[in-house]
């Protein structure tokens, strides 16, 4: 590859992260639902024109910021994965980075949400065949975490395969921080904390998922 062809492919991929930072920043105010393609390209002080270049519309766009999301929370699980630690504490940490990522990054974690929530029917489009690949590398890691307590020891053999546990526990955590976004009135209503509900919720996961004895023993 030629330096100028290279500096081509360095300058669309700048242009086209620098888009993505520009829908993150205009769905942090005006929210996912109500945010427009004009009002990206605004931001990124790009023409309307020029965004569709890159992105084929709304979903597209929402889409590579999505797949953004799941690259970065995936490094983080990859990190834990790395670490000498018992598998249970894998699990637990897992759990923690999720929580951390969806408190740095809470357009990220509404992105994702959204999709989640938002699921097409039919056939499939290309991006969001390649969003749904990038979406099972957090869980195939958290499966992964998993596995190794049950190697260790450290997590009970009897709460059924990998898999299931690893959809059960992202379920858990997924709600309780979607509660601590959009329910903090209620929950403050009710005397609870954003905090001790996310404690509640490792507790509870990390006792039941360890050898009869707790888990912050």
């Amino acid at each position: 590859m030629s330096y100028l062809a290279e500096r081509r492919l360095e300058e669309k991929e700048r242009r086209r992260l620098e888009i993505l930072d520009a829908a993150e920043a205009v769905a942090s105010v005006v929210g996912i639902e109500s945010m427009t393609m004009e009002q990206v390209a605004r931001k990124a002080r790009l023409s309307r024109a020029l965004v569709y270049v890159y992105f084929r519309d709304k979903a597209d766009l929402l889409i590579a910021v999505s797949i953004r999301a799941l690259e970065q929370l995936n490094d983080r699980f990859e990190v834990v994965l790395g670490q000498p630690l018992k598998g249970l504490k894998q699990v637990e940490a897992c759990g923690r980075a999720y929580v951390d990522f969806a408190r740095e990054f809470p357009v990220r974690f509404e992105v994702l949400a959204h999709f989640e929530a938002h699921s097409p029917t039919g056939d499939l489009d290309p991006a969001y065949e390649e969003f749904l690949k990038f979406g099972e590398r957090p869980h195939a890691s958290l499966t992964r975490a998993i596995e190794n307590g049950l190697q260790d020891g450290s997590i009970r053999n009897d709460l059924g395969n990998p898999a299931l546990l690893s959809f059960t526990l992202w379920g858990l955590m997924h709600g309780i921080i979607q509660l601590t976004m959009h329910k903090i009135g209620g929950l403050h209503r009710a005397g609870v904390s954003a905090e001790s509900l996310i404690e509640h919720g490792f507790r509870l996961a990390l006792d039941a998922m360890s050898l009869g004895q707790s888990a912050r023993a």
